[in-house]
């Protein structure tokens, strides 16, 4: 069969889609993968078949953080709604999700006319794009195609929307507006059909998070898939051959804090200074930029400015982590209790899970400093239930699907979703 990806250019949310774009590949399918001009090098860098499609354009999602937005905690408005039942009200969700509507609207604006066009021309079997990329099933609805959403964390999205659709349908008739269901109805109409609901959720979602992490959203259908990691081109250095004299602990706060917004959000110098007399191996990814802030390197830290995180976690003692999705489940592979310093979006909510599953501990990053880390992570170096309690995690995380064992499972639900002939 055909498979067409669709991705925001972001090479974030582009890396958890690979592992199952070569799993189809390999097992004799056609795969190409959309995005904007400026994204086709990274696409190709993967091995991948790249399709420019429209112009490129300002990702308005994830625009740089100003001064205020670096002090923001928890998924943005409305997707909280999804975490915190508080929020979960028609009045909260009716002003948001017009809002989010708009602001999806613009990021794919620029290239959903083109992925039209292609998509018309080549015929996929199946799309499968990331939960921001609404060009993907509009795409999919203009040819035929089975369509799937490829989730990268918490499912906020589907969540919020199956709470609206509940929510709407509670309300007397003359206020029952869905923004979402108006927006993509129109490009729906445009090239010949009419909104239905898998426009907005997808006919499936692929679920890369083992169900002791994830929240799934009621009455939507999930196909789970084990995370593979992929960070792009990498080598393995020299020191990471052997295995580490004194317990090795890994320390990353994540690319997109300094690709994407305005840095750390914990002062690193201080985080430094207070594990520097600790018998251990620290080696902690920090960028160009967040080093150049540093007064001082301990002797027993290794700072890199980027290390393959798979080839790091299989010879760590703990995971010092921002609790980004990708970060997390990558250890998850591992028997390697985590530290999780969570900071926004869904980051809060995977810490937690973790940390409820017996697996490590977690600090929002507003109550972390030297003394708060130091103490934890003496307390999962020291404490063998949390190991136990990661090796379980370990244990479910391979327990699922890998990509390849999905592929047949993909194979008859696009033969069963699928319009076109």
């Amino acid at each position: 069969m055909r498979v067409l990806f669709a991705a925001n250019p972001h090479k974030s949310i582009f890396q958890y889609m690979v592992p199952l774009a070569w799993a189809l590949r390999t097992a004799g399918h056609e795969v190409r993968f959309a995005s904007q001009p400026a994204f086709a090098a990274t696409i190709t860098r993967a091995g991948l078949t790249a399709v420019p499609v429209g112009r490129d354009h300002e990702k308005v999602w994830a625009r740089r953080a100003d001064a205020s937005e670096a002090r923001r905690a928890g998924i943005e408005p409305p997707y909280d709604a999804f975490t915190d039942p508080a929020k979960a009200t028609w009045e909260y969700l009716s002003t948001g999700v017009a809002e989010a509507v708009e602001g999806h609207r613009m990021a794919n604006f620029s290239i959903t006319g083109d992925l039209v066009a292609f998509a018309r021309h080549w015929r996929p079997d199946l799309v499968v794009w990331d939960p921001l990329t609404f060009a993907g099933p509009i795409a999919a609805k203009a040819c035929g195609a089975a369509h799937a959403r490829l989730l990268f964390g918490i499912d906020v999205h589907g969540g919020v929307r199956q709470t609206y659709r509940r929510l709407a349908g509670q309300q007397p008739a003359g206020r029952r507006g869905d923004p979402l269901a108006e927006w993509l109805g129109g490009y729906a109409r445009k090239y010949g059909g009419e909104f239905t609901e898998d426009m907005a959720t997808g006919h499936f979602t692929i679920d890369q998070l083992p169900a002791s992490l994830q929240i799934q959203a009621a009455g939507l259908r999930y196909e789970r898939m084990q995370y593979i990691p992929y960070g792009g081109p990498a080598s393995v250095p020299r020191w990471l051959w052997g295995r580490p004299e004194k317990p090795r602990v890994a320390m990353t706060m994540g690319l997109s804090a300094t690709e994407v917004y305005n840095g750390y959000t914990i002062d690193t110098q201080e985080v430094l200074d207070a594990l520097a007399d600790l018998d251990i191996e620290l080696v902690a990814t920090v960028a160009d930029s967040e080093r150049a802030k540093l007064r001082s390197v301990p002797d027993n830290a290794r700072l890199v400015p980027y290390v393959p995180m798979h080839a790091l976690a299989e010879r760590c003692a703990v995971a010092v982590h921002h609790a980004g999705a990708a970060t997390l489940a990558t250890f998850a592979r591992h028997p390697v209790p985590h530290l999780s310093l969570h900071y926004h979006y869904d980051q809060p909510v995977l810490a937690r899970r973790l940390t409820a599953q017996g697996a490590g501990l977690d600090l929002h990053t507003t109550e972390v400093t030297g003394q708060s880390l130091r103490d934890s992570l003496l307390r999962l170096l020291k404490d063998p239930s949390f190991t136990e309690r990661a090796t379980a995690l370990r244990d479910e995380t391979l327990a699922l699907p890998t990509p390849n064992r999905l592929v047949p499972r993909l194979e008859e639900l696009t033969a069963r979703h699928r319009t076109a002939g």
